[in-house]
């Protein structure tokens, strides 16, 4: 029994002695990457578990014992990420050293230099220089557009007049030429709005959409009595004589356009049957029109009667009378003759009763925007669409008929050829 216990403390101290040597055994090239972290220490526990595995090895057969080859693949795999890693910080690190603020960058925004500015200031003057010219030239478009509608409006009296009634050439101002040209503009644009509000009522659009359409008409005619109010201040006298519409229209003519109650009455034509409360709304406001028609008719006769007393006042005969023999002289001698046989003053009082004409004109104009209004409020949206464009209907018959007369009117037929005498015998 002792003998037994002897044994087992042998082979117990053998294995505590082999240990040091198996270690020694392994090669030192294993430890240079370890499985574990080599900041971290060994417990004691571990130690007591890795000695006694050891003396377990010992005791076995040891001699062919390898280390397994799968226990140095981490070690080998976590030197190629630890060089990858190492690599990749330097390319990073050269990357991040490339991309470093540039000494310009430090610098700031620089001041221009003096030619820089000089050359900035060069470039905003001849674009100046340039604008001032594009702007004459449409200047000068415009004042040849006036000069060409003076002449087209020469040329159509000259032919609508050939028997020699020449009476209105050569006194169309250039506010009065261009007047007629933003007539004719608007005439063109008058003709699509009244095309699109024919068409939303002609396909029974809603109520909203025919209010538009129809708000849009009332606002385009007075836009025209804008431009008609420009000529007021300008050249009355041609707003007055109506020669910017046809021979027909001018038959319909009262104070530089339409009669306010003559156009509800063809208003009301087109839009009946109307209701009790409509239809005494329009007569009320055709007898308002009426009244004020007769206060502004009052006005324009006092105004004329005054104008041609004082014309009359001079008891001396025009310088375009002599011996009996009428001559009709230039239009600035006429006019230096004429202030020499009249006097300063009473020219001068002339000329104001003809710029008073102007206000008339304006009144006028208001008139017939407030029926033109008053329409559009007592009707509704589908009766006040079928109103303008029964109103557009009118004048557009008028304007045809005054063509038509103008362009396929027989010449008059030529005087009866005179029989020759003979000799007497």
């Amino acid at each position: 029994m002792s003998s037994d216990f002897d044994q087992a403390l042998l082979l117990y101290f053998d294995g505590h002695q082999a240990k040091p040597s198996i270690q020694e055994q392994q090669p030192q090239t294993l430890n240079i990457f370890p499985s574990q972290p080599m900041h971290i220490e060994p417990s004691p526990k571990g130690l007591m578990s890795s000695s006694v595995a050891a003396g377990a090895q010992v005791a076995g057969p040891s001699k062919n014992s390898q280390p397994p080859k799968a226990g140095a693949g981490p070690p080998i795999a976590a030197g190629k990420s630890s060089k990858a890693a190492i690599k990749r910080e330097g390319s990073s690190g050269g990357k991040h050293g490339g991309a470093g603020p540039s000494s310009s960058d430090q610098e700031g925004p620089r001041t221009p230099d003096p030619k820089t500015l000089r050359r900035l200031a060069q470039n905003r003057e001849a674009a100046r220089k340039s604008r001032l010219r594009k702007k004459a030239y449409i200047q000068q478009l415009e004042s040849g557009r006036i000069r060409l509608a003076h002449l087209e409006q020469e040329v159509q009296m000259a032919r609508t007049h050939h028997q020699g009634a020449l009476w209105g050439t050569g006194t169309l101002s250039p506010d009065a030429a261009l007047f007629n040209l933003e007539y004719e503009r608007w005439l063109g644009d008058h003709s699509k709005v009244v095309a699109r509000l024919r068409a939303a009522a002609d396909e029974h659009r809603p109520d909203g959409e025919l209010r538009a359409y129809a708000d849009e008409a009332v606002s385009h005619y007075g836009a025209l009595m804008g431009h008609k109010a420009r000529l007021a201040a300008a050249d009355p006298l041609h707003l007055l004589s109506g020669l910017w519409k046809g021979a027909a229209e001018r038959c319909f003519l009262w104070i530089g356009g339409f009669r306010p109650s003559e156009l509800i009455k063809v208003a009301v034509r087109h839009v009946e049957p109307l209701a009790e409360q409509q239809a005494a709304g329009a007569r009320d406001v055709e007898q308002a029109a009426r009244r004020a028609e007769e206060a502004l008719d009052a006005e324009l006769d006092a105004l004329l009667r005054s104008l041609s007393e004082v014309v009359a006042a001079d008891g001396q005969p025009p310088p375009g009378v002599f011996g009996g023999q009428l001559y009709l002289p230039g239009g600035a001698d006429a006019a230096a003759g004429y202030m020499g046989g009249m006097g300063h003053m009473h020219m001068a009082l002339a000329m104001d009763k003809i710029a008073t004409l102007g206000s008339l004109l304006r009144q006028a104009d208001k008139l017939r925007m407030q029926a033109l209004q008053a329409l559009r409020q007592m009707l509704t949206a589908r009766q006040a669409a079928r109103c303008f464009v029964a109103v557009d209907d009118y004048f557009c018959r008028l304007r045809a008929l005054s063509t038509l007369w103008a362009t396929t009117r027989a010449p008059p037929p030529p005087p009866p050829p005179q029989m020759a005498r003979g000799p007497a015998g």
